[in-house]
């Protein structure tokens, strides 16, 4: 069945709920109309973009959908820059800054460039399949680029974008951050600073088919424990000189961090483990070379996963705990726990926050569509808004709802590329007109 087109089930919408709750200026009936009048050039520069790989590794194809992006927003009287990484081992990042009314609020909107998708991804095309799109980063996070386009453009045309602040990130290494991450968002912490509100522009979640509010994300830190003890015949295991041998201290942690850990907003996930007579990692961590032999007492395990918490507080509380799980040894071994440096940090749920969905269900309202609830966090991962929530008021998922993220077969529900970009202009447009 041909599906109702945005404007259409707007106006329906609007025509059911009482006058008094329709409160859509002409400026912002102007932009939904916009943005479903050009739908057609928003899909175009989807299939462009999803059509260059940029997998965070393939750093020509980061950069070419920088161009893209640059090309997009220069006309929209945005001054662009294209910010080097090569040093970090990622292409770069684009930023974008449009200058306003000196007094009125500076919005941050945040998207990236680049995909999990590599050049030797069988997965690389564009194809539209009714309404919905598939293709390598159609919903992560290049429906999230357009949606940010879609809603400048109905900005421009309303008359709204002129007098706005805006700075946009769209980062080149999200899904596989450059190192020193220290370096790798340093300016994005910076633009958070200097901010008054961060949108980020992944993806929009669903639950039971409604669409939901992002006004917290968990954390993502990985860590490693590597177990030793003595190397001995297998038939002294547990004896006074020989010990329990390092798989079994390994495994004693693990099963503590299982029993002992688990509380509210957090998960923790080995997701690699090796032991035998030698077990080393690779460079990368993500490899594990191994051997050993049943009639020999393992003298080295190695664990690795992650860890996601809701708030600093809650990460340094559970690191600490694990710390100290890992202090306690079994007879004859040892053990140790590494934290990896630059891992996310957490987006709180703090009342600014929610203050700003807040306002987005006042657009909702306005629109003629449902209220969107507070998402729980557990159903949404770490991303790069988490750098700048602890010093600016933000919402994430306003980009378009997808399926299949970060698999073959990724695809964006076409028609929410419009609901979102209608909901990002008129609550920029909005916000922009606050003063500070």
């Amino acid at each position: 069945m041909k599906s109702t087109p945005f404007i259409a089930l707007v106006a329906l919408q609007l025509a059911l709920v009482p006058a008094a709750q329709a409160k859509l200026s002409k400026a912002e009936s102007g932009m939904a109309k916009t943005v479903e009048t050009e739908q057609a050039r928003s899909l175009a520069l989807l299939e462009k973009l999803v059509n260059q790989n940029s997998g965070s590794l393939n750093l020509e194809g980061v950069e070419k959908v920088g161009q893209m992006m640059r090309a997009e927003l220069e006309p929209l009287g945005f001054k662009v820059e294209w910010k080097p990484m090569r040093d970090t081992g990622r292409a770069g990042h684009l930023i974008a800054t449009h200058t306003g009314k000196a007094d009125t609020k500076r919005l941050l909107l945040i998207a990236h460039l680049d995909t999990v998708f590599e050049p030797d991804s069988p997965f690389q095309k564009f194809v539209r399949k009714g309404d919905m799109g598939e293709g390598p980063g159609a919903g992560d996070d290049k429906g999230g680029m357009v949606v940010i386009v879609a809603a400048l453009r109905a900005m421009q045309a309303a008359g709204t974008l002129k007098d706005a602040n805006i700075e946009i990130h769209m980062t080149g290494d999200e899904e596989d951050s450059g190192t020193p991450i220290e370096k790798a968002r340093a300016d994005l912490i910076a633009a958070g600073k200097r901010s008054d509100v961060a949108l980020d522009f992944e993806g929009l979640v669903r639950d039971n088919g409604a669409d939901m509010g992002s006004v917290a994300r968990r954390s993502s830190d990985s860590w490693t424990v590597t177990a030793t003890g003595k190397s001995a015949h297998s038939s002294g295991i547990f004896s006074a000189a020989a010990g329990d041998g390092a798989i079994y201290e390994l495994t004693r942690i693990i099963q503590r961090f299982r029993t002992e850990l688990p509380e509210p907003n957090l998960t923790f996930n080995v997701g690699l483990i090796a032991g035998g007579q030698q077990a080393e990692l690779d460079a990368g961590g993500i490899r594990a070379t191994v051997n050993g032999k049943t009639n020999i007492i393992a003298p080295v395990a190695i664990a690795r996963g992650d860890l996601r918490a809701l708030s600093p507080e809650q990460i340094e509380r559970v690191k600490a705990k694990m710390a100290a799980i890992v202090a306690e040894h079994a007879p004859g071994t040892d053990a140790k726990i590494a934290f990896d440096p630059g891992g996310y940090p957490s987006m709180a749920p703090t009342d600014g926050n929610r203050a700003l969905l807040t306002k987005l269900n006042g657009v909702n309202r306005d629109l003629g569509l449902a209220e969107m609830a507070p998402l729980d966090p557990l159903k949404r991962g770490a991303g790069d808004i988490s750098f700048v929530a602890a010093d600016v008021d933000g919402l994430a998922g306003l980009g378009p709802y997808s399926t299949g993220d970060h698999a073959p077969g990724e695809a964006v529900d076409i028609p929410s590329i419009a609901r979102q970009a209608t909901r990002a202009a008129i609550l920029m447009s909005r916000l922009s007109a606050e003063k500070r």
